[in-house]
């Protein structure tokens, strides 16, 4: 009996060291099927991060408007599929709309998409970019917060403050440019409905792209609301 006990207390050991933090994604591997922490619904997280000319900017600065946050790597095959113009043109279209689009790098440096000094300066003019600002959360702080896991990682923030979209910015998670023809895109639909007064329809999808390189490696901790 004591021989049996003490071999269910190693099995209940062992299951409890695989509880601990995943493994790492590959850079080009979709992101797997859990949850966003920060999901539509939730009070978004409060923040401030220095832009890319190094000017303090805070969510909070934006009160009262529908503000857009992207999660970018430029060297992410997935980001490279959408900035052949696609993410320009919504980010100009919303832009154009009184929307405030947050594109955020939560890269570590040394990491794969870190920017610092005149290449984060000329990041929107390198790709054409058409957002309200350019945001570096070299800890990672920011991304963790939001529960963000990949590149691109989406949300969209009402005007009082709430997550209304969470996840992936369109239906078709691969990094082959001809699926952005026809694709859905979940973050266009979701700022119509708002815009429309109406209930979001689809308001949280399944992230996919390249996962983000925290500066620790750390797993994202849940976001509180």
């Amino acid at each position: 009996m004591r021989h049996a006990l003490l071999s269910i207390a190693a099995v209940s050991a062992l299951m409890l060291a695989g509880c601990g933090q995943p493994a790492e994604k590959t850079a080009e591997a979709p992101a797997g099927k859990e949850k966003t922490e920060a999901a539509a619904g939730q009070v978004a997280p409060a923040f401030q991060l220095a832009n890319a000319n190094g000017e303090q900017i805070s969510l909070a600065d934006f009160k009262g408007k529908t503000v857009v946050l992207e999660w970018t790597n430029e060297d992410c095959p997935y980001v490279k599929k959408h900035y052949t113009g696609a993410m320009q043109a919504l980010q100009k279209q919303a832009v154009g709309d009184g929307v405030v689009w947050l594109t955020i790098i939560s890269s570590a440096p040394g990491e794969q998409g870190f920017v610092e000094g005149e290449r984060a300066k000329n990041w929107g003019q390198r790709f054409n970019a058409g957002f309200t600002h350019l945001l570096l959360d070299p800890t990672g702080a920011t991304g963790k917060a939001y529960g963000a896991k990949t590149t691109p990682d989406m949300r969209v923030i009402d005007g009082e403050g709430r997550i209304i979209y969470a996840g992936g910015i369109d239906d078709k998670p691969t990094n082959k440019v001809e699926d952005l023809q026809g694709a859905r895109n979940f973050v266009r639909a979701a700022l119509d409905d708002h815009a429309a007064g109406r209930p979001v329809a689809t308001a949280f999808a399944q992230p996919y792209g390249c996962s983000i390189k925290y500066a620790d490696g750390a797993a994202v901790v849940p976001a509180k609301g």
